[in-house]
């Protein structure tokens, strides 16, 4: 299985940027569907991005598309979430997710999963 470890995450204001990174290791990267969830206490996560095995094909959740750019990297085994004119509902632990399986929106799929990295964004 792999792992996965997110870093980038941090206090911003809103319109600012961030760019999350997630590293993977142990397993073929490029055989698995990457995404990018978030979640706020008391709430469900969400899916916010992903991108398919070639980094040809990307889905995003409405509310971030314009803003947000999700990419890969299979040379460095890294997925990425380029994050511009953040908002405060951005505001979220944001996770990295790998999938094995064949839909890359199919939230399901997503079995393993990082630690989590914390982004705020003030008003």
């Amino acid at each position: 299985q792999v792992q996965l470890v997110e870093s980038g995450g941090g206090l911003v204001q809103a319109g600012d940027s961030l760019r999350l990174s997630c590293v993977a290791s142990g397993s073929d990267f490029s055989t698995y569907i990457m995404g990018w969830f978030r979640q706020v206490p008391g709430k469900m996560r969400e899916l916010v991005a992903t991108v398919s095995r070639n980094g040809r094909n990307t889905f995003y959740r409405d509310s971030v598309k314009g803003r947000f750019t999700i990419s890969r990297d299979n040379a460095k085994d890294t997925t990425y979430l380029q994050m511009n004119t953040l908002k405060p509902e951005d505001t979220a632990v944001y996770y990295c997710g790998a999938s094995a399986g064949s839909i890359i929106y199919k939230f399901t799929d997503f079995t393993s999963w990082g630690q989590g990295t914390q982004v705020t964004v003030s008003s």
